[in-house]
């Protein structure tokens, strides 16, 4: 009986591995999956910060009389140890990102003051509350919050948290060497010089491998190339298998008498954990393990179901062994109505637009046949609609996975 993607995705989370840890500097970062939180070292900000340029002033002093001369009697910038106002009627010229001087209470920027000489004042009807222009220490976060929790893939943003709180360098997850093999006869290079009316061009190895790179979650990812023909598979899968930490296959998993792929990874010891998903496209894909326990996932060799399967089920896998944040697919409503026969789920690429009352709908865009991948061009991902409907009008609520 074939498993529902959802038990063909648990079947899979079931019989993978937690990727080794390692130590990365910040600047190699980017990318990478957290295995440690990242918390504050002190409060942020750390000091009462001055968020405006103009002067550093007691709100007390300008209560009764808001147009009072105030003597200037210093000026301090940003990375300044803090000044003080020790005597009444006075102000400090202060710059953005300035530590507040010991005494004030408010800033007022220049656009609201008068300066004559030495001497500034508000400008007429401008009043001052204390606390204003003030960024208080300690008011985004106290100390010890975790503010980048494990599991997050760093971005530019978490990064730039991480270099505030003086994380020099991270615990990351290290990516795994991927080998990505298409099989077939029927393949030739994209440089081949000749190319016979029977042959097509590799582009399941390509479209893979750029992928992964896209989704930073693999490392080396190497491509190559099986003839149907089991003896040589038999002998370049042995050695590939030993030497890659996730071997990815698309083609010769289906029923064809040449599809050899399932009966010699058995004999080079490989346990088979599902064959065969309740899908369209994507039917006939494969997973299991090797004696080391590490994954393959033999997916059809068509290019819309390699797609589909890499998105709905390889990279979800590669983000649960680097210990990421489980990916959820987002929730999304059909802009147009669709049909498709019982009884298998149905991976329906789409094109997501705006609509003008503003809200974002995702419209079907149905490929030829699960070799038509030119019919991927244009769309934003896929839908994952169940088997037990037949009919899905506008408005459907559906699940959403994005392609990379």
């Amino acid at each position: 009986m074939l498993l529902t993607p959802t038990q063909a995705s648990a079947t899979i989370s079931q019989h993978l591995t937690r990727l080794s840890t390692e130590d990365c500097s910040l600047e190699s970062a980017h990318g990478r999956i957290t295995r440690a939180d990242l918390a504050a070292d002190r409060p942020l900000p750390p000091f009462d910060r001055v968020t405006m340029d103009g002067y550093a002033v007691r709100s007390a002093d300008l209560a009764q009389n808001p147009r009072v001369a105030l003597e200037v009697i210093g000026y301090q910038a940003a990375g300044m140890i803090a000044q003080a106002l020790t005597a009444p009627d006075t102000a400090i010229e202060i710059a953005t990102g300035a530590m507040l001087p010991t005494g004030a209470d408010a800033v007022v920027p220049y656009e609201e003051t008068e300066k004559d000489a030495q001497r500034v004042r508000l400008v007429a009807n401008v009043a001052c509350v204390a606390g204003q222009n003030i960024h208080r220490a300690g008011s985004d976060f106290p100390a010890g919050t975790v503010l980048v929790p494990r599991g997050t893939m760093l971005t530019g943003r978490e990064i730039a948290v991480a270099a505030t709180v003086g994380a020099a360098r991270v615990a990351v997850a290290a990516r795994p060497s991927i080998a990505v093999i298409a099989t077939g006869d029927e393949l030739r290079d994209v440089d081949s010089p000749e190319i016979a009316p029977q042959q097509i061009r590799k582009s399941n190895d390509y479209a893979i491998r750029a992928a992964l790179l896209q989704s930073q979650l693999a490392g080396r990812v190497e491509r190559f190339h099986l003839r149907d023909h089991r003896p040589e598979i038999e002998s370049k899968l042995r050695q590939i298998l030993s030497s890659f930490d996730v071997t990815i296959l698309t083609g010769g998993v289906s029923k064809g008498k040449r599809d050899h792929i399932p009966e010699v990874l058995a004999e080079l010891g490989a346990t088979e954990h599902l064959r065969g998903i309740a899908q369209r496209p994507g039917k006939p894909m494969w997973f299991g393990t090797t004696p080391r326990q590490t994954p393959i996932f033999a997916l059809p060799g068509n290019p819309v179901s390699t797609y589909t399967c890499l998105h709905r089920y390889v990279l979800p896998a590669l983000r649960q062994m680097a210990g990421a944040t489980p990916l959820v697919p987002t929730t999304i409503n059909l802009g147009a109505a669709f049909t498709f026969p019982r009884p298998l789920a149905f991976m329906l690429p789409v094109q997501l637009r705006t609509e003008t009352n503003g809200h974002q709908l995702a419209h079907p865009a149905p490929f030829n046949t699960s070799g038509d991948l030119g019919g991927l061009l244009g769309t934003d991902g896929f839908v994952e609609l169940p088997a037990d409907v037949d009919d899905f009008p506008v408005g459907t609520t559906a699940a959403f996975w994005r392609w990379v």
